[in-house]
């Protein structure tokens, strides 16, 4: 299950949450951030570190994300995934032992712009948060990256491809809008 999100609508929070519920509902669950997947300074930043384009297409390696990850828990997969491949603080590889995944469990990926890239997600819940409250909680030195989240609006439509959308835009009133095959 993937919850797609701006930074800003903190999608690892919704994760961990869910993640916290599932045991008492029979089912156990992992939580691997994207972000883990992103690719090294070298090839993310190649083309400055306010480039909003860059930030779209070159951050996530959407293929370490799938071959690590995704393809070992999903069906016919080994079982066992590489909950994170690197470490951006450092900006080096993590050396991370594989994990075993949970039997029968739910795999919760949080991040931002994680749709139309054909990561292979049973289930997408997207934050929605709209381009004026984008705009409006978006911190200053962070507003070079708003152009990357109004293309992923305008080229993948988010809202159309998720099967939850939850309305963010004010993150003390959110509002669940079921889509896909659950409307």
């Amino acid at each position: 299950m993937a919850v797609d999100g701006p930074e800003l609508a903190a999608p690892e929070v919704l994760a961990g949450a869910v993640a916290e519920l599932l045991p008492a509902r029979g089912r156990s669950a992992v939580v691997v951030p994207a972000d883990g997947f992103y690719r090294p300074a070298s090839l993310r930043l190649e083309h400055g570190r306010t480039d909003p384009d860059a930030r779209y297409t070159d951050w996530l390696d959407a293929g370490a994300l799938t071959r690590e990850v995704l393809a070992p828990l999903g069906p016919g997969g080994s079982g066992r995934y590489l909950p994170q491949l690197w470490d951006l603080a450092r900006d080096r590889a993590v050396r991370a032992d594989r994990q075993p995944g949970p039997a029968g469990g739910v795999l919760l990926v949080p991040g931002a712009l994680l749709q139309g890239i054909g990561l292979p997600f049973d289930v997408v819940v997207h934050l929605r948060v709209g381009p004026a409250a984008r705009r409006r909680r978006t911190p200053t030195d962070q507003a070079w990256a708003l152009p990357a989240f109004d293309r992923y609006d305008d080229e993948v439509d988010p809202v159309a491809l998720a099967d939850a959308v939850v309305l963010a835009d004010h993150p003390d009133r959110p509002a669940l809008v079921l889509g896909g095959r659950w409307s």
